[in-house]
């Protein structure tokens, strides 16, 4: 098992993977750096190797699945997980590894919006993108975390082993802070410096379609983290429909003593029994939710090492 591992997701970054290593490698020596190639139509493999990374390869395109294959085949003691387009420098990376390893941290965070990414980042919608991002993520699952989509992570062993990845792409950023903060998992937001790809080295990011999909992900977690508040406010909603379509109906009925929108009346009933079916659905997916999470804290105790310098006999 290595002491530490830095994870580098690599799409057609010949242009700046080779510093990315070396100046990994500088910052944490003891580290292994590995970067994980997912079908690079350039030299980014090959220049990886000859920096003095490890290069594998993942076929299934999109970063989650990267992701997804590093935490599967990787043993460590902490991960640092880093993009390969030179956009963090390795300045914080010792901060980071330090916080898991001494301080036990499950997730180190590396804030780029408290520091220069608004000034640094000069792509079109970027900005108010994340922002929407945290401050909903933040309100929906009562947090604090400072950046939700940052590439720049470290976690422990047991955070690592015990995530389950589900998205493919950009949302595994999100995903992997919703987990954490469901989990009681212990974060450590580091403000780190962010600075621009250099020029002639273009972002993989589709700000529209991978927002979007970065939106309907958190609603999606929102309903299976959360799935009493969630059924409870569709129910709401349902109420207030239903509420507003009987009140005519009902001034009616009282000036007239008659039901002469009798289809509508209906609808409403069959509306307000949908509101009562959504509230009991999110109470019985709640219990699920209560017997998950147990499960769950079972489950980290299965994958913790114990160490012998952890303990006193």
């Amino acid at each position: 098992m290595n002491r530490i591992a830095v994870l580098i997701p690599c799409y057609n970054e010949s242009q700046t993977i080779a510093k990315v290593v070396r100046d990994y490698k500088e910052a944490l020596p003891e580290a292994v750096i590995y970067v994980y190639d997912n079908n690079s139509t350039d030299d980014s493999a090959k220049i990886a190797r000859e920096a003095g990374a490890v290069v594998r390869h993942e076929y299934k395109q999109g970063k989650g699945n990267v992701m997804r294959r590093m935490f599967m085949e990787i043993d460590a003691d902490c991960y640092l997980m880093v993009d390969g387009d030179d956009t963090y420098p390795a300045d914080n990376a010792r901060q980071m590894v330090d916080a898991v390893l001494e301080r036990k941290a499950d997730m180190v965070i590396g804030d780029r919006l408290s520091s220069t990414y608004f000034t640094e980042n000069k792509r079109l919608f970027h900005n108010f993108g994340n922002t929407i991002v945290k401050k909903s993520i933040n309100v929906l699952f009562h947090s604090d975390i400072s950046d939700i989509m940052t590439g720049y992570r470290a976690f422990s062993y047991r955070f690592v082993k015990t995530f389950p990845v589900l998205s493919e792409g950009f949302e595994i950023e999100t995903e992997m802070t919703i987990h954490a903060i469901d989990k009681n998992m212990e974060v450590e937001n580091v403000v780190v410096m962010y600075r621009d790809r250099p020029e002639g080295s273009e972002s993989k990011l589709d700000t529209v379609g991978d927002g979007i999909r970065v939106l309907f992900t958190i609603v999606n977690f929102y309903r299976i983290y959360k799935p009493l508040q969630f059924f409870a406010g569709l129910a709401l909603v349902l109420d207030i429909i239903a509420l507003a379509f009987f009140v005519p109906v009902f001034a009616d009925f009282v000036r007239t003593h008659t039901v002469s929108k009798i289809p509508t009346l209906v609808v409403c009933g069959f509306v307000f029994l949908a509101s009562i079916q959504s509230f009991f659905s999110g109470m019985i997916l709640n219990s699920l939710k209560q017997k998950e999470r147990q499960d769950f804290e079972i489950k980290l105790h299965q994958v913790m090492k114990p160490e012998s310098d952890d303990f006193d006999f």
